[in-house]
Parts: C-alpha cells; structure tokens; sequence
C-alpha cells in the first residue's frame, strides 16, 4: 500500500496553516479542512490520470495561476456542496493545493520519483481516500469510482509514526524494480523418454548390419 498522503497533507495543514478557517469551531474546521484536503488531492490524481507529464511539471513549477484555476473549478463546480462560501473555499483551496503540491515537489526531490514513482504514489492514494468524504467530493474532482466508497480499515498512526514513515520514504530513494524475466523450463514429453532407448537398438541395428554387408 502507497504512504498515506491523505493523513500526512491533514498532519501538514494542522502545522503549518494554523490560522486557516480559523474563524470557525475546532468541530467545524476540522470537517472543513479534511474536506477540501481530500478534495484537493483527489483534484490532482483525476488531472494527473489525464495528463501527467503536465502535473508533475506543474508540481516543479508550482505556478500559482495555475494553482488559482484549479481551485476556482473546484469552487465552481455544479457537483460542489460545501456550506464554505465560494471566496472561502477558493481561498482555503488554493492554499491547501499550494501546500500538497509543495510537499510533493519535496518528496520527489528528496526521494528522485519522478514520473514513475510520483505515478504510484498518487495513484495509490486513491485506496486511502476511500470513504472520507461525501459523494458530491468525488463527483466535484472527479473521482467517481469513490462515490459510494467505504473507508478502507487500516492502523490509525500518530504524527510521529506519520513522519518516521514520511522520513523512511524520502531517506530511501525510489528505485523502480526491474522485471526479470523467468527462464523458460523445456519439459520433455513422458513418452519421450520410453522411446530412446527404442531408438538407440534400431540405430545400433541398422549399423550392425550395414557392417556386415560392407565386410561379407
């Protein structure tokens, strides 16, 4: 199973956006931000099955227009029922889009994914965002295969084991596992075997006689 970026992105925004819809209850921040974080990310994996030469140069570039574009079609969606008001959600999403695609740019320098590797690990993500959200996310960043999804039971990690996990990744390079091909087994048929010595006395005959003929 891929690591988990959806807890990790929660982790992140709890530390480093700490002032982010800060105007509601803990309650209701909480339900906020996991909603535009599964939001968001899964908005990445749908672009990215579409193009991902394109996103992952734009997790390099990290291009703010770009950024504000995908953020205000999230917020624009017809699919789109957060009871967030649209300058809100634009605004929380483009700064939580900033943030992942920030983390991602880290992990893949730090980690040398690339391409390949960055593939796995968002395609992978899509397993932990399983039932953690309501079915108008998925229809608003068109992951619609989660629509009905329930969440998939795994451990529930602490912060600590979420960075000594995150660390391990990044402090192990990513390094894609070349196929080796299996040698090809020749069985030899059963019968085979019964026949040669057959053939060896029928081979040993004609030669028997053809000396005799030679030397008669």
């Amino acid at each position: 199973m891929a690591f988990d970026l959806v807890q990790y992105f929660a982790e992140q925004i709890k530390i480093q956006k700490p002032q982010l819809l800060r105007q509601y209850s803990s309650e209701e921040r909480c339900e906020y931000l996991n909603e535009i974080n599964t939001l968001s990310l899964g908005k990445l994996i749908s672009l990215w099955r579409k193009d991902e030469d394109k996103i992952y140069h734009e997790i390099h570039s990290q291009d703010q227009l770009y950024i504000q574009e995908v953020a205000r079609h999230l917020t624009t969606s017809k699919h789109n029922q957060s009871t967030l008001s649209k300058t809100e959600l634009e605004a929380a999403t483009s700064e939580i889009l900033t943030l992942q695609i920030n983390e991602l740019k880290q992990l893949d320098v730090t980690g040398q994914y690339k391409v390949r590797g960055m593939r796995e690990l968002l395609l992978g993500q899509i397993e932990h965002l399983s039932g953690h959200a309501k079915d108008w996310v998925w229809s608003t960043n068109e992951l619609t295969e989660l629509i009905g999804s329930q969440p998939v039971e795994q451990e529930e990690l602490s912060l600590d084991q979420t960075m000594k996990e995150f660390n391990h990744m990044v402090t192990h390079p990513h390094v894609d596992t070349p196929i080796v091909a299996e040698p090809i087994v020749v069985t030899v048929p059963t019968w085979s075997k019964i026949v040669e010595p057959a053939v060896a006395i029928f081979i040993l005959a004609v030669l028997y006689c053809a000396l005799q003929t030679i030397f008669a």
